[in-house]
């Protein structure tokens, strides 16, 4: 019998979340687009949409089976075992869902895959051309995403080591922003920097909204199954958004002596991604703790690459790199056995820090050398006179026309 044991309900389960997921990356695409400049919104977009195409097609042809094939030497999985669908269709794998299709976690995983790199495009906004990001984009996702992804999902060292992360604050949102300082550390400043940013705060609100929305079946679909821990993830996913919401929006007032839009916006997402990686580890009232505590570590860190001059422009390393490390870490320090038989103790507290800390000193070197080598072997970059027209006209010749504004 094809996919004997398998729960419908529980399948049911994770294609909604898997849908959750998905939607995502139009958010996140609508959510920078309406930050930047009007003339460079649809750039940034399309450096996002296109990833659903090209993550997609590296996730079926090897990048897969890289991140959850059989263990090689605790670094990378085999990258033959489940390329081309390959014993995933018809096949239900007990490490990955006892009660779903091998296929649906394929899925389910691939819209993390996708949605990862996307998050850095805020780090080097308005700096490199629609061609040099897909070869970024190609190469990332080999040398980065899918080793990083292993070690952790896939039975890799660091899982054998006993790290821990529930939904992704270190696969996905330590990757990626910390290899947005690696890239825009080689790339410099933007050769344009204007204040016409945002020009689009209904477009910023919309992103914002799905994916907020989204982030539920980010969290809770990690669960694999319409059980009783997906009740906790999803509430811890709730209560950390409000928390670092609220946090944050206190002391941006206290800075700034008036309420601001964007900030509630920004400081919940600050509270989702230190959520993400602790959400299926704790109690929601440690989760309530964990996003006010982003709320207020996220909004300083924020101020680092200022002061350092790294023109990190939408602020990706203070909100989703150090909201993913710090999440990462806080299991160490707040982890409840009785949630998902993880335990906090010095032990695990040491291991989270040494896995963060790596996952984040690989990606910055990693990103680094990337970028560089691409530097020094094609035209890469975006000229002034092209930022002056606007990417979308010099690079898509498109433009954003509303009526509204």
């Amino acid at each position: 019998m094809v996919f004997e044991g398998v729960v419908h309900g529980n399948v049911a389960f994770m294609v909604i979340s898997t849908v959750l997921v998905f939607v995502m990356t139009p958010g996140l695409a609508f959510f920078y687009g309406g930050l930047v400049e009007r003339k460079n919104s649809l750039t940034i977009m399309l450096q996002i949409f296109i990833s659903i195409g090209v993550v997609t097609l590296l996730w079926i042809f090897g990048g897969f089976s890289l991140v959850f094939g059989k263990d090689i030497g605790g670094f990378i999985g085999d990258p033959t075992q489940y390329m081309n669908f390959k014993d995933i269709i018809f096949q239900v794998n007990s490490n990955y869902g006892l009660t779903i299709p091998f296929l649906m976690f394929f899925m389910y995983q691939l819209m993390f895959a996708i949605i990862t790199l996307p998050l850095m495009t805020g780090s080097i906004v308005n700096r490199i051309t629609i061609g040099a990001w897909l070869k970024y984009l190609v190469i990332w996702m080999i040398v980065v995403y899918f080793p990083v992804a292993h070690w952790i999902w896939g039975d890799g060292f660091l899982a054998k080591m006993g790290f821990v992360d529930f939904a992704g604050g270190t696969v996905i949102h330590v990757s990626a922003a910390f290899s947005g300082l690696g890239a825009l550390w080689v790339l410099g400043k933007r050769k344009v920097i204007t204040d016409k940013g945002p020009f689009n705060m209904g477009l910023v609100s919309i992103g914002a909204g799905i994916l907020l929305f989204g982030w539920f079946g980010f969290n809770a679909g990690g669960t694999l199954a319409a059980a009783g821990t997906a009740a906790i993830v999803f509430t811890n996913t709730g209560v950390a958004c409000a928390g670092g919401m609220i946090v944050w929006s206190i002391l941006s007032y206290s800075e700034k002596k008036h309420f601001s839009f964007l900030d509630p916006l920004i400081g919940a997402v600050a509270g989702l991604a230190t959520i993400t990686p602790a959400s299926g580890y704790v109690t929601p009232m440690s989760a309530l703790l964990i996003g006010s505590l982003a709320g207020i570590v996220c909004f300083y860190a924020i101020k680092i690459p200022r002061k350092m001059q790294w023109d990190d422009a939408l602020d990706v390393w203070g909100v989703h790199g150090v909201g993913g490390f710090l999440g990462t870490v806080l299991i160490g320090l707040l982890a409840n056995g009785m949630v998902n038989g993880v335990q906090a103790s010095s032990h695990q507290l040491l291991i989270q820090i040494f896995g963060a800390s790596l996952v984040g000193v690989y990606s910055i070197v990693v990103s680094f050398i990337i970028m560089k080598i691409l530097d020094k072997t094609s035209n890469i970059r975006v000229t002034k006179e092209q930022l002056e027209q606007g990417l979308d006209k010099s690079l898509l010749n498109e433009e954003y026309n509303s009526d509204f504004r």
